[in-house]
């Protein structure tokens, strides 16, 4: 008995852990198909809603993106790897219009979504697509995966986190006239030096195309940092001495005004969000879509 009862508990081992290995290979299965359904729905959806992008061609989008990652180390993607999909997409640049935003995603893309005012990364064609994705390769494979991927902090060089950074350069370089920042007036260093606005996007605002930056410091109640802050002097140290600067503190509540009330004016909502020269006419836009909407699902 006590021999029979060793050989059951072998076999008993033996088929659980099978399913637990057919589990793991199931989990980290390719999922390219369902991306790939899920970046052209998103693509032509944003198409649909602003005909100014209609020249864009989803099929060559999700072929340049794919060449980005396909068959690398998932974390071993620099951002300039994603070079042919940035220049793939055509993008009009919106002067007086884009919104740069740190640690303050909440509220910008409530007011973004709501209000047809500012344009911000995730606003664009690109931005709308890969928001809310997760994606990678892996050596020596041709597939594409949802599932197994590294995480942000994980490694530098990751899929995810470099297609943003580079998004984001690309973003900056586009920027023309009076450009708009809303930083986290909560915390104690609203203009953090290890975030995307510090470590790319600031850097490449050019005093030739970029007349102004406005920092909108959104508190709570007029309660927490100020524009006296010593983290915001180090970002007009950052900037071109040609070009302008200046710093509003917001409250959040008087940002959530101008998001519940649609029929206020662009103008005034640009008044406060610190941009006053933010022409009256909103832009044409997709803001009524919600890039989360479309979600990857696994096969």
């Amino acid at each position: 008995m006590g021999l029979c009862a060793v050989l059951s508990l072998v076999v008993i081992l033996a088929i659980s852990l099978g399913v637990v290995h057919s589990h793991a290979l199931s989990s980290s299965s390719p999922s390219s198909g369902s991306l790939k359904k899920t970046i052209i729905d998103k693509c032509e959806a944003f198409i649909q809603n602003n005909k100014s992008s209609s020249a864009n061609n989803c099929q060559k989008i999700w072929s340049a993106f794919q060449q980005a990652f396909v068959g690398r180390d998932p974390c071993n993607v620099p951002m300039e790897a994603y070079d042919p999909l940035i220049h793939t997409v055509i993008q009009d640049p919106v002067c007086n219009r884009m919104l740069f935003w740190s640690k303050t995603k909440k509220i910008v893309h409530d007011f973004t979504e709501k209000r047809d005012c500012f344009l911000t990364l995730e606003d664009t064609l690109v931005g709308f697509i890969m928001n809310g994705l997760t994606w990678c390769g892996k050596e020596e494979s041709n597939e594409t995966f949802t599932t197994g991927c590294p995480g942000w902090t994980d490694c530098v060089n990751n899929t995810v986190r470099s297609f943003w950074n580079r998004a984001s350069a690309a973003f900056a370089d586009a920027a023309c006239g009076d450009v708009t920042a809303m930083l986290n007036g909560s915390i104690a260093t609203p203009f953090s030096p290890t975030s995307i606005f510090a470590t790319i996007e600031v850097k490449r605002f050019k005093a030739a195309k970029v007349k102004s930056l406005s920092v909108v410091l959104v508190t709570k109640e007029n309660k927490g940092t100020t524009c006296d802050d010593p983290s915001l002097q180090d970002l007009q140290k950052e900037i071109e001495t040609k070009l302008k600067y200046n710093c509003k503190a917001v409250p959040e509540s008087k940002i959530q005004d101008c998001i519940s009330h649609p029929d206020t004016a662009c103008g005034a909502c640009c008044y406060v969000a610190g941009n006053l020269k933010c022409i009256s006419q909103p832009i044409r836009s997709y803001h009524h879509l919600n890039s989360l909407d479309f979600v990857a699902t696994e096969i």
